[in-house]
Formats: C-alpha cells, structure tokens, sequence
C-alpha cells in the first residue's frame, strides 16, 4: 500500500492543489512563498495536528463569502446546513493505491461494497462542529454587541467607533476555532478522479447529503512524523504534552534527542531481557558501591543533625542510597562530546556538544530523529511495549534540512534519509510496509542529487489567474517532463547535474550563449539601469544556441519566465559555410533556437525584421523572449555605418570601440586591439573581427580580461542585450505587483 497523491483544498493559497507522491523520495521545490511551507502545515494539521488550526488556514479570498453568511444568519430563522460552507473549507484528500489482500486496513472506508483494490481515497475537511449550535452562538454574540452600542450615549461619538467584537462571522469563528471546528472524513469515489489542469486539481464534489465516516479511518493506515523547519541547538527543549508531538523537535540539544532514543527504544529497565541482565547486574554492584561510600561520607554530618534531635524516638531514620539510571548520564551539558583528536588515546581532549559546528549537530541531530522515526513504527528494542498493529505506511515530512549544512552535507542527507528510515530488517524490499518521505527544500543543492522525476514544484500565480481573487499555487509533477528517457529528457536531466538546480528556485532565467557572456552579463545586470532586476533572483545558465531549445519542455513545464541570449549563427546555404550576417543575401540561420523555439524562424532577413515575434507570451507571468545580434549604428575611426554583430564578442567590440582601443592583455584583446587601429571603416572592422573570432579564438579569456579593466564601468552591453535585460525586468516588475496585490479587497472582517 503506498499513497499515489494528495489534494489540497482552500488551504491558505492552495485553492486547489495535487501533489503526486513518489514511492519513496518526494521533493518540493519552488521560489520563495510558492506554497511549499503551506503544503507541509496542510499535511501536518489534517494528518496529525487538527486541533492546531486557526482562522488564517482558510484562503483569504474566502473570507468575504464567509462574511456573507454571517450576514444572512443576522436575518435567519431557520436553523442553517453545511451546503453554504462546503465550497470555502479547508480540506484533504488522501488517494492510496491499495492492494487486493490489503482490504482489511480500509474496510471502513470501501467506495462500494464490490471494491477488490486499486485506488481509494478519502477527504479530511474541517467543518463546524455543529452549524446549528454555531448560529446560535454568534447571534447572541451580535446581539450582546448591539444592546451594548444601544447604551452608548447619543452625543459619544468617540464611543461609537469602538470596535466591538464580534464585528463579522469570520471575527466569531476566529477566537476559537478549536471549539467551534473539527476534520471529519468522507469516502472518495474512485471513478470521479480527474486529473490536473495547468498544475491545478479538479477535486470531486461530494454530495451535500455524504455523511462522515465514524471515528479517525487513517489511525492504524497511517504513521506521520515530521521534522520540522526550525531547529535551535543552543535554546531549552520546548516543552510538550505529547511525547511523540513533532514539535518536541523544534529546540533541542542532541544529548536530549539520544536520552529520549535511549529511554524508548535501548533502556534495559523498561520490561528487562534476558540480553539486559548483565547491565542490570553491573549498575546493581555499582550502586552497592556507591551506597557504601556514600555513608561514609555523609556519617558525620547526619550526626550532626541527630545532635538538634532529628530524628527521634519516633521519626524515620534518615538512609542515603543512589538510584542509578543509565539515561541520567545523558541529562547534562558534557553528556555528548566530541574528541579533539580523532584518532587519539582516551586520554587526548574532549569538548561538550555545542563546541561543534551546527552543521554536524543538525545531520546527527536529524539521522537520529529519522532512527527514532522508524524504530518507532516497527516497535523496536523497548517500543514493542506499544501491542497495536504496525502501520502499513510512514510518511516522514522533513521541512528545509539544509539549514546549517554545507552543500556535500546537505547532499549526504537527502541520499542517506531514505536508506535510514528502511534500514531494519523487516523493512527493505518488503512491500508490504511501504515508507515515504517528504521533503521541502530551498537548497539547489538537495535538489541536485534526486531524481528530477521525483520533483514538485510550487509555481506562483497572480490574482485574476483561474478565478481566483487572490495569488495562489499551482503544482507541476516534472515527472511529465523527466519521465521518459528520450534524448531530450536525458539531455536536459546530465545538463542540470553538471551544472546547477537554480532554475527550480528562481525568479526568472538566462539562458546564455557562452563563457563570455556568463561572466559578462551578471555585470550589465549590476549597473543602475537593471536595479531591479539586480535583486530579484535571475539564474544564469550557459547553455548555447543550439542546446537551448532542449529546456523548452522544462522551461514551459515551470512556467518561467525566460530570457534567451543568444546568437544570430548565420548560414550561406549556396556554399555551405558561416558568413557574417547581411541584409539582402537570403542568408538562413542554424540556431537551433531560432528555428525551433523562438521565433521558430529561419531566414535572416525575417529575423532582423522581426519584433514582437521575438517574444512568447504563454500567462500573465510566463514568457520567453530571445535576444540575438541586431542592426545597430557603430562608428570606427572617424567612419560610421550600419552593424550586425556575429557574436556576442564582435557585437560588444562595435558597441565600445574606445574600450576596446585601450584595453591591455594579449589574445583577443591584443587582436581586436590591432583590428579596431588598422580598421578604417566599419566594414573593415567587421570582417576582421570575424576573422579574429573564427580562429579557435579563447573567448573566455577575453572576458576575464574585461573583468580586470580599471575602467569597466564604462563597458556598455550590447544593445540587443540591454533590450532583453529591459524586457526581463519589465516583466519582473510586472510580476512582483500581480503577485503582491489582490485583484479584491479582501479582509477578515
């Protein structure tokens, strides 16, 4: 039995969201605020913590509607139902793929009667615990607002104003959700299904006659376990009612983490075995010892307190005597240690846990909640006291474990975590028990060493997107995009391990030709012209004009704003061979960009003469854009004429020929040094440049020369670059206020 998805609905901005879960590692990726934070609460509250949910679980825009209903009540004399609440709650559905000889797990929870296997689902809402008794309860909260408004005087219009409470039924039912809510489960109907649009679920409705399933169905189905975001070394343990709480592990120091692994799972006096009587012998002959030496030491000042004439006749005599337990030796600040010298004897030096790097307290720190985890499930050592059947899934939520680890650290620990929460020997293959594990990360690093396939990722969408009156989340399964093993995906999938993951987090990407304008262009973007793009977060990838075209799928997949740099690589088709690109010569391009991507066009000609077809708009917030060598004005030695650039090298040369005249260095800058002195007119440089550039030129060189220069600030981009640079900004702007802004006015009031 595994879990096959979950559904989300209007859950803070997850107005409706399905989120596939993988059969073993399940990551989610996104750019900040895209939603990952509120899919780990929403699977958190409906699976382990209901009654931690407050008013700001609901989405925003549901509030207005809610208020509405308040309104009605006021005018009501019928007791009110559900069915005007349904649309606007919170709720879960959880899909399993159950196997036929598993059906005595889900048996109160059968579609039909006829069920043998296959997919099953069920859904947690959070409703009114009882509308009627809801109703009753706010009316006379409104009432009691209004005879107090009567008394208020008629000239006290400062007293007027005062807000009292409750002012809205969303003001009511936000003081005390805990009493006035509860999550209720209802059967799904497998063959309602429907699959995603866009990123966005298409949750089945439930009939406003479908009664709830008595009881809690998932107890005993599911085990969930969560690390949390936020993890304090240094401060106190956070207190706690429930031992298996999540939460305990917010703030903790590791001695405290092994002594609550050792008190469940390794202390020999809880329900002793026959392994545990040698331990048992040798603390008893110790504490003997101890006792002893104890009386000893305490015999003189005990007979000094018998001296005041304590104890007497009839009072107990005082008896000092050790109760030793191991777990005690690991409830102080030096209980886990660390050796200075590795290698050394006992003898070389130690320091206390919190001398360590956070790094290494946060890996120990989690591994071991992760053993905790699984020990716990199977019932291990000491926690076979719990007789209840073992759960056939763990879901273990791990929420940005990142935090404090080096970048090979955190790689360790996502390739690590899964083999950790299996090893046992009931586990392994067995399918019967099935483990999964959940993991919300920020770290490009996490995301590079699991399988692309495996990833989920939280796109942004602006109010007015899909109905919404608010920005929501969609979420995108890339296994559409890594599924298949064509050339494309493969590609794609060894590209983005050989460079980076920062597409899966960013704001928008670059897309660039090569090593010159990757270290080149961070620099345009830093000038004041691009402030604002400047700090946003853009991911710069170097990828080349004939590559590009391959993160099509991906690009269009994550909905990312994109800008393509690239160049014009024109083609003389009659003779077979590169030239530079010129009006009028029916010269064609072999960009691969270009001709396949954007804008799918191939002669030269077309191209230059194209403006709008330059761009894609997919939404609101998608679209891509390519920027290539245009015709500019350039003047050279007194001359001045029309300019196609070849390349990004030869377009920035005729764009900055003073520059260039006094750059120092030798290879390209030497050359293109000699070229712009003996170069009379623009032509002339041209075809030397082109000359210079298609003799194994080292490209990258040139740029770190540019680095180098005293005055680079003067360096200008080239214009085709700086109008994609303007386009790109404009269209972050542009996205930041769609984000931001609501397209309605909405307030919980």
């Amino acid at each position: 039995m595994k879990i096959c998805h979950f559904e989300i609905q209007n859950f803070r901005k997850l107005v409706a969201t399905r989120i596939d879960v993988a059969d073993q590692t399940t990551l989610f990726v996104g750019a900040n605020n895209s939603g990952k934070t509120s899919a780990m609460t929403a699977l958190r509250l409906f699976l382990v913590h209901p009654e931690q949910f407050a008013l700001n679980d609901f989405t925003v825009s549901h509030f207005a509607p809610l208020n509405e209903i308040g309104k009605n009540w006021l005018d009501a004399t019928d007791a009110p139902t559900l069915n005007d609440w349904i649309s606007l709650l919170p709720s879960l559905d959880v899909w399993l793929d159950v196997a036929g000889d598993e059906l005595h797990y889900v048996s109160s929870v059968l579609p039909y009667l006829d069920w043998v296997g296959g997919k099953l689902g069920v859904r947690l809402r959070l409703e009114p615990k009882d509308v009627g008794e809801l109703w009753k309860r706010f009316l006379q909260a409104r009432k009691e607002v209004c005879e107090t408004q009567s008394m208020i005087p008629e000239d006290s219009t400062h007293l007027k104003s005062v807000k009292l409470w409750p002012e809205s039924l969303v003001d009511f039912i936000g003081r005390d959700m805990k009493g006035l809510f509860t999550v209720r489960t209802y059967v799904l109907d497998p063959v309602k299904l429907e699959l995603p649009i866009d990123g966005l679920a298409k949750p089945q409705e439930l009939p406003g006659d479908a009664l709830p399933v008595d009881g809690t169905p998932l107890d005993g189905l599911l085990r969930v376990q969560e690390i949390g975001a936020q993890r304090g070394f240094s401060d106190e343990e956070k207190a706690t009612g429930k031992e298996d709480d999540p939460s305990i592990f917010v703030k903790r120091k590791l001695s405290i983490q092994l002594k609550k692994y050792y008190e469940k799972h390794l202390n020999p006096f809880d329900r002793p075995s026959l392994a545990d009587m040698g331990a048992l012998h040798a603390i008893e002959g110790a504490q003997s010892v101890f006792d002893e030496k104890l009386e000893e030491c305490f015999e003189k000042a005990l007979s000094e307190v018998q001296d005041l004439g304590y104890p007497g006749v009839t009072d107990p005599e005082i008896k000092i005597m050790t109760c030793i337990r191991p777990v005690e030796g690991l409830n102080h600040d030096a209980a886990v240690q660390y050796k200075v010298v590795p290698e050394g004897d006992e003898n070389s030096p130690h320091l206390p846990e919190h001398f360590n790097g956070l790094g290494y307290q946060n890996l120990i720190s989690m591994i071991f909640q992760l053993m905790g985890f699984r020990d716990g499930w199977m019932r291990s050592g000491k926690a076979n006291k719990d007789l209840t059947p073992i759960e056939p899934i763990l879901l273990v939520l791990v929420e940005e474990p990142e935090a404090h680890l080096h970048a090979q650290v955190q790689q360790v620990f996502i390739k690590k975590a899964f083999d950790v929460l299996r090893k046992h020997e009931l586990l392994g293959e067995n399918a019967k028990l099935s483990t999964q594990l959940i993991v919300s990360t920020h770290s490009s690093h996490v995301a590079h060493e699991i399988n692309f396939a495996f990833l989920r990722y939280f796109r942004r969408l602006p109010a007015g997107m899909h109905g919404s009156t608010v920005p929501i989340s969609a979420v995108i399964n890339l296994s559409e995009v890594f599924g298949n093993a064509d050339d494309t995906q493969r590609f794609v999938t060894r590209y983005l391990r050989a460079q980076h993951c920062d597409l899966f987090f960013a704001d928008a990407a670059i897309l660039v030709e090569g090593p010159a304008e990757r270290m080149l262009v961070p620099h345009f973007i830093r000038s004041e012209q691009f402030k604002f793009l400047n700090h946003s977060f853009v991911t710069i990838l170097e990828i080349g004009g004939s590559h590009a075209h391959r993160l099509k799928p991906l690009i269009e997949h994550l909905g990312l704003t994109t800008l393509v740099i690239t160049d014009l690589d024109a083609y003389n088709a009659n003779n077979k061979t590169s030239v530079l690109p010129e009006l009028g010569k029916d010269q064609v391009t072999t960009n691969a960009t270009l001709k396949t991507w954007v804008p799918a066009i191939d002669n030269i000609d077309a191209l230059l003469a194209s403006t709008d077809a330059r761009t894609k708009i997919m939404d609101q917030l998608f679209a891509v854009r390519v920027a290539f060598q245009t015709q500019v004005g350039a003047t050279v030695n007194g001359d001045n004429g029309n300019s196609i650039g070849s390349t990004f090298e030869d377009a920035l040369v005729l764009e900055n020929v003073e520059f260039f005249r006094d750059m120092p260095g030798d290879g390209l800058a030497r050359a293109f040094r000699e070229a712009i002195e003996v170069s009379s007119t623009v032509s002339a440089l041209r075809a030397a440049l082109f000359s210079i550039l298609h003799s194994k030129a080292k490209k990258a060189e040139l740029a770190l020369d540019i680095l180098e220069a005293a005055n680079m600030h003067n360096l200008k981009p080239p214009t085709y670059i700086a109008e994609g640079l303007a386009w790109l900004q404009d269209r972050l702007e542009q996205r930041f206020v769609a984000i931001n802004t609501q397209a309605a006015e909405v307030t919980p009031q």
